[in-house]
């Protein structure tokens, strides 16, 4: 049997001469907290202690572009995650993202993991950030739930591995970014992912309508997961007014199936050097008509550009 290799080379990243073309940045954010939850298990225990990633993800990452000349530019991101409470103890990765891109008046190329394009931007719209305790779980809620055996986390939708993605350039407010993930597998499509956004931006208005579905594979057959969500803000400079609608659906050739309706209203106000925040979200599973209600305040406090302090309940 005869094989072939078809390979094409995209971009690269060098070393040496090149880097003094090139300018590469090294950031991050450490957020570790403090907190406290009450009834954490079924029998209504409690617990307290350090967390990290309250108020933002802690994080640490390299990036870089270059200027290729044309109006166009190559770059690369590495970014992994780092924990203030045990710094990590399963070891540093770049899971977060790793990708590589070329930019021009086109808009964007990107490839590798990352956020997924439709999670990216309609995430936006939580004014918790998608960090800690008060955020919006829409994403997450039937994983962490029910825990599918043989599930990995990218079945949330909010990364996936082996992606190609595209962004549009802003045409007065109108941007978009498409994107599939491959499931690099001879047979069958377990890991596919396929999905996009289209948003305006104008001024204090924020519109997004976002789609996205994946293929799984867990222990005992294979499952679709797919989430449709329309996001929205409108910025009233004494306060800040945002909603999340969506739908999450599952369905697995096991026969079992879940499917999610999920809302969130909220408003920010600035105060000072400071930020106070009130979101409402609301989780209906339809299929045993089972609802779970969240209220969550925070404030943070900004010391400097780079240092704050913050408190939540939810």
């Amino acid at each position: 049997m005869k094989k072939s290799l078809i390979a094409l080379a995209v971009l690269a990243a060098a070393s040496g001469a090149a880097m003094a073309q090139s300018s590469v940045t090294l950031f991050g954010i450490v957020d570790t907290s403090v907190g406290y939850i009450n009834k954490a298990n079924a029998a209504g225990d409690s617990v307290y202690g350090l967390s990290t990633s309250g108020n933002a993800t802690s994080r640490l990452g390299f990036r870089g572009t270059e200027d290729l000349g044309g109006g166009l530019k190559a770059g690369f991101w590495l970014e992994g995650e780092i924990f203030g409470d045990n710094g990590n103890a399963n070891g540093f990765n770049f899971q977060r993202r790793s990708t590589i891109s070329l930019m021009g008046n086109f808009g964007e190329v990107r490839l590798g993991r990352d956020l997924t394009p439709a999670y990216a931007k309609a995430s936006s719209y939580d004014l918790f950030g998608q960090t800690g305790i008060g955020q919006f779980k829409g994403w997450t809620e039937y994983l962490t739930t029910y825990g599918i055996p043989g599930v990995t986390a990218d079945t949330n939708n909010i990364r996936s591995s082996n992606m190609v993605a595209y962004y549009t350039p802003n045409f007065s407010g109108f941007t978009g970014g498409v994107s599939y993930g491959f499931d690099e597998q001879t047979v069958g499509k377990t890991g596919r992912y396929a999905g996009g956004y289209a948003a305006y931006d104008n001024g204090p208005l924020s519109v997004t309508l976002a789609y996205d579905q994946r293929n799984f594979g867990f222990t005992g057959g294979t499952g679709e997961h797919k989430i449709a969500t329309l996001g929205a803000s409108y910025n009233l400079d004494v306060a800040k007014l945002s909603a999340i609608v969506q739908q999450s659906k599952y369905d697995n050739d096991a026969g079992g199936s879940a499917k999610f309706n999920n809302y969130a209203i909220g408003a920010s106000m600035p105060v000072g050097a400071g930020e106070f925040k009130l979101q409402y979200a609301l989780y209906d599973q339809k299929a045993i008509s089972s609802k779970a209600q969240q209220l969550s305040l925070g404030y943070v406090h900004n010391l400097s550009k780079r240092t704050a302090v913050y408190g939540t309940v939810a």
